[in-house]
């Protein structure tokens, strides 16, 4: 559109903005889509203690959970949604992929998805995400990011007190993901214990880093990234109870600085993806003071049981002696993926381990303390920081801190109720520690309560009813064991117990169809 200007020649007139009223038509549109998912979900449960969900009409067995099918197939299946177009699909065109997206994708919303070490998020989840993409900044400085900075500061500052952690420099930094903090954590270790690596590189030092057996693989992918050699991970043995031996630990660290490597970093466990299993970190830490070790916490899964004293008591005991922590509000306390933190006892080495000169970007004072730094992202390798902190915030906000008390709680009352209800069946061998550690629950179906010898046989098994529980509503996961893979269900405070009875129930069920 053009019009004349007062010298005869065409002036372009722009077009008045429109953004909101777009804004406000798409999301109506995209909220009838949601909805009625979430819905469904809360529908399906009133089912589950039947042992098999509501049967919904689709391409293939389908319930609220989720229609399932192979890659390939769901490929050809979506094919027209897969397709990038030079012409626009408008709304219309979008409201179309994203119905598909909600077909073939997995409900976590539903009560079945008992798969992973995390859940559904909730209402105030849904509104953290969208108050996000409506800022649509970087959490990197404060200029562009100022109230979204002090979140940062005040909740990360908030969580490492609940560890006891030093009052006068303790702190912390979000983080995509607890592998993310994992291998930050270990970074910052080398960093402090070693500052002329800060600049020079490993040099003479051929570093050893441990880890317990039952470790997150996320310590080995960092070394192998970070230029330290996933060979130089060395895996410590664990007892009965899947915890961390402390008098193997100090054996490996002697051995290895007999052969003239540098031991310089644990990652202790609280709460190992299998198991659930705490390592004992008092007497962990006792050895890494004598030996010039960074004790690092991965609590990306357990570490939220802090919220419950009553069960943090024995699990945490010792946490506040560590260097650094990693916890996932996303996963046990259910706030969106992703909402990671790694917490530090003395946030003044996080800074002087990761600071860099970039006066183009960072305006932080020389030499000021953590306290006065505000430029986040010259304290985190990452500079795109998307403000995942504000999430866990508006939930305590929204909740208070006594709900994820409760949650935590809830959530290891339904683990020994699952338990329990195995053990009574009398048709499972469970192989989870007593008390339980943690909220997963690891067992393998043996009719009679007899497992046979064949491991493969055993494997074949646990595979067959897991994929057949699916089609149950129910999704479940295993791992690999010394009698073959077994099961391994992850409970909330949000499962139902309703929805467990019918777990078993489906278990028994599904097994007796496939001929077990």
């Amino acid at each position: 559109m053009s019009t004349i200007n007062g010298n005869g020649v065409a002036a372009e007139v722009e077009v008045p903005l429109n953004r909101a009223d777009e804004v406000k038509d798409l999301l109506t549109s995209l909220q009838d889509l949601i909805i009625p998912f979430i819905a469904s979900a809360d529908e399906d449960a009133k089912t589950k203690h039947t042992g098999h969900s509501l049967q919904i009409p689709g391409g293939g067995p389908r319930t609220t959970l989720v229609e399932h099918h192979p890659p390939k197939k769901l490929e050809s299946i979506l094919s027209k949604e897969l397709e990038i177009n030079e012409g626009a699909g408008g709304k219309d065109g979008l409201m179309g992929v994203v119905e598909s997206v909600l077909k073939y994708s997995v409900n976590t919303w539903d009560q079945g998805f008992l798969d992973k070490l995390y859940a559904s998020t909730n209402a105030v989840g849904l509104v953290s995400e969208l108050l996000l993409a409506t800022l649509n900044t970087n959490a990197h400085v404060y200029q562009v990011s100022p109230a979204l900075t002090l979140i940062e500061k005040h909740t990360t500052k908030y969580l490492a007190s609940l560890f006891n952690l030093p009052a006068s420099t303790c702190g912390g930094i979000s983080q995509p993901g607890g592998s993310a903090s994992n291998a930050t954590a270990i970074v910052v270790a080398r960093n402090t214990l070693y500052p002329e690596t800060k600049t020079d590189g490993n040099g003479a030092h051929r570093f050893t880093i441990f880890t317990s057996a039952h470790g997150h693989y996320s310590v080995e992918k960092a070394a192998n990234l970070y230029g330290l050699g996933s060979k130089n991970v060395i895996s410590v043995p664990v007892d009965d109870s899947g915890r961390m031996i402390p008098e193997e630990f100090e054996r490996l660290v002697k051995e290895s600085q007999d052969r003239g490597e540098t031991p310089f970093f644990l990652n202790a466990t609280a709460g190992t993806t299998v198991h659930g299993s705490f390592d004992p970190f008092t007497a962990l830490s006792s050895i890494c003071r004598a030996h010039n070790i960074w004790l690092h916490i991965d609590g990306s899964w357990g570490g939220p049981v802090i919220f419950s004293p009553q069960h943090a008591a024995s699990r945490l005991a010792g946490a506040h002696l560590a260097n650094s922590i990693t916890i996932n509000p996303h996963k046990m306390l259910g706030v969106p993926m992703t909402c990671s933190f790694l917490l530090g006892a003395d946030m003044n080495a996080f800074y002087r381990a990761l600071t860099l000169p970039a006066g183009y970007l960072f305006h932080n004072a020389p030499g000021a303390a953590v306290d006065d730094i505000y430029d986040l992202a010259d304290l985190t390798p990452q500079c795109g920081r998307r403000a995942d902190a504000l999430k866990f915030f508006l939930a305590l906000r929204y909740y208070g801190s006594t709900h994820f008390s409760q949650l935590v709680a809830r959530g290891f009352d339904n683990a020994e109720y699952l338990l329990a209800k195995l053990k009574d069946a009398g048709d499972f061998v469970t192989l989870s520690p007593e008390p339980l550690p943690c909220l997963q629950v690891c067992f393998y179906y043996a009719k009679g309560g007899e497992l046979g010898a064949d491991s493969q046989a055993n494997s074949k098994q646990t595979e067959q009813i897991a994929k057949k529980l699916i089609s149950r509503g129910f999704m479940v996961d295993y791992a690999p064991g010394e009698k073959g893979k077994f099961f391994r269900v992850v409970v909330s405070g949000n499962t139902r117990k309703g929805t467990l009875d019918g777990l078993v129930k489906a278990l028994g069920e599904g097994a007796g169809e496939l001929g077990y």
